[in-house]
């Protein structure tokens, strides 16, 4: 029983953080049908801007925290505009080549500046220990990985669903030629879009560094994961991603505590079983890419 509570707990937290960093990756995908294999660089940025910040800087956390998301945001902006927009509409290996060569770039340059080695996050006294949730001690950390997930999802909800500006990505998602022909602006969306997502996938490389620590090779060892849970959940779905996010953070999991030398193995078996059953994702709808 113990071990079941445990599964569940740590699988929940592992997805919330998967689901905060991916959910850009999802979104850009189905609005720009765009194979990005970048967007681990933007949570990777986020952590190294965010301990300089803090750490050499002498910011307190929390603004530390929210300033290196909001450079991120901003950073992703001429990448997107200047760079990354040239390969829209061409084919998924310009797409791959364009961005793969973006991810050994990032990793050279935060190999030069920051080191090869992990680089630890500071965190504040409050995050620092641990809590007591009644049956086992959790750090505090972790602990505010699931806050900040359900609050990025709610935000995101709220903005998709409620806002004038979601009405637009959604329209832009759904029928892009339609929305173009009715005067809605399909490529500031995009740009706007992509800095959101670029702005949570740094969030999440903050606040998850205790689960995925900061280093230089953070985008490339963590690629797959993030295309797995954009794969399993629909591109474009916000719902999609949090499910397959919490679906192999719960596997991934479990594997680990009961089968630990075959988590690899059955981690990938389970995602090709759940494609094999449902092609376009948990709640995709079929986007060529």
């Amino acid at each position: 029983m113990i071990v079941l509570s445990n599964i569940i707990v740590d699988g929940l937290i592992y997805g919330i953080l998967l689901f905060m960093i991916a959910v850009g990756l999802s979104i850009t995908m189905g609005l720009m049908r765009f194979v990005n294999l970048a967007h681990g660089v933007f949570a990777m940025l986020g952590g190294y801007v965010a301990i300089t910040l803090i750490s050499s800087v002498g910011m307190p956390w929390v603004v530390g925290v929210m300033l290196a998301v909001v450079v991120v945001s901003l950073v992703s902006i001429p990448l997107e505009r200047f760079l990354i927009s040239r390969v829209y509409g061409r084919t998924a290996l310009d797409q791959v080549l364009l961005t793969i060569g973006v991810t050994f770039i990032a990793i050279a340059l935060a190999s030069l500046i920051f080191g090869t080695r992990m680089s630890a996050m500071p965190l504040p006294a409050l995050l620092s220990g641990s809590m007591d949730v009644g049956f086992r001690t959790m750090p505090a950390q972790r602990i505010l990985v699931l806050i900040s997930g359900i609050l990025v999802f709610l935000s995101l909800w709220l903005v998709i669903e409620k806002t004038t500006f979601g009405i637009r990505l959604r329209a832009a998602v759904d029928h892009p030629a339609t929305a173009s022909a009715v005067g809605i602006n399909t490529r500031l969306v995009a740009t706007v879009a992509f800095a959101l997502g670029a702005g949570m996938a740094a969030l999440g490389g903050i606040v998850g560094s205790s689960l995925l620590p900061i280093e230089p090779y953070y985008p490339l060892k963590y690629m797959v994961l993030f295309l797995s849970v954009v794969a399993v959940g629909g591109l474009g779905s916000l719902v999609g991603t949090l499910a397959s996010a919490l679906t192999l953070g719960m596997v991934d999991t479990a594997t680990k505590y009961l089968a630990p030398e075959y988590s690899s193995i059955l981690f990938f078996i389970a995602i090709i079983i759940i494609i094999s059953m449902r092609p376009n994702g948990m709640f995709g709808r079929g986007v060529n890419v």
